[in-house]
């Protein structure tokens, strides 16, 4: 896909509440399985003085007839060639869970070339790119897929009992922990941007020393916020969130 075409950035790139004349971007990176959706309350608190983009993945709600994307790598070059068209305003990236090892690998990519590099990366949920575990969901079947949302506890239990709904939302689900269990990261990669690091003190798939762990993938600053919950934290500390996101908004 070629960043250039209209086209594909209206697949890619959702704005809620288009800002087009505010002066800094926030591009928001969905989780496994999840959509630009997931960041309406984020658009909803910071438009009209940001321009909030929320990334849209093949394979789910209106994209759901395209085939995943089940390498991270792939992935995040499609997305770099997106933010390249863009035009050049100051911008934080932020990426939830799968998404925080998406916005680190498109913000390293684009430090790289040079172009649109963001002031700063958020990485919530996600434990140090270069860490390990032995992982593998999107081996699984139907009901051990269902058993680890219920787990992580991201996803609402009226859902988990829609099969219409699960039916639609499986495919994405096992092709993007199939694309995150199996990336690599070297553990020299560093980005030169400041990292801000966000994580739950129950996070079943993040201990404090992988959140830690971050620190070593960048060059610039690194600041670690601890907050009660689990993996999705996030939605029971949307006012602290979006704290931390308005901090790193300051900077442009």
């Amino acid at each position: 896909m070629n960043g250039t075409d209209n086209s594909t950035a209206a697949l890619w790139l959702r704005r809620f509440h288009p800002a087009p004349d505010s002066p800094v971007r926030l591009v928001c990176f969905p989780h496994a399985g999840g959509s630009a959706s997931f960041f309406h309350p984020v658009s909803v608190r910071f438009s009209p003085d940001v321009d909030v983009i929320a990334l849209q993945y093949p394979g789910r709600q209106d994209r759901r007839r395209e085939p995943c994307v089940e390498d991270i790598g792939t992935l995040a070059d499609l997305i770099t060639d997106e933010l390249l068209a863009l035009d050049a305003r100051p911008t934080v990236f932020f990426g939830h869970s799968m998404g925080a090892v998406l916005a680190f690998e498109t913000a390293w990519r684009l430090e790289r070339k040079g172009v649109h590099a963001p002031l700063s990366v958020i990485a919530s949920g996600r434990r140090g790119p270069s860490t390990t575990r032995t992982e593998a969901v999107h081996r699984l079947g139907d009901d051990g897929i269902l058993a680890e949302l219920r787990l992580l506890d991201g996803t609402q239990a009226q859902l988990l009992g829609d099969d219409e709904i699960l039916r639609m939302a499986l495919p994405a689900l096992r092709g993007d922990y199939r694309a995150i269990e199996t990336y690599g990261c070297p553990p020299d990669r560093q980005v030169r941007c400041p990292l801000t690091v966000l994580t739950g003190d129950a996070d079943p798939r993040t201990t404090l020393a992988e959140a830690q762990a971050w620190q070593r993938h960048t060059t610039g600053a690194f600041r670690l916020k601890v907050f009660p919950g689990g993996h999705f934290f996030l939605t029971g500390q949307q006012a602290a969130v979006n704290d931390e996101i308005a901090r790193e908004l300051d900077r442009g």
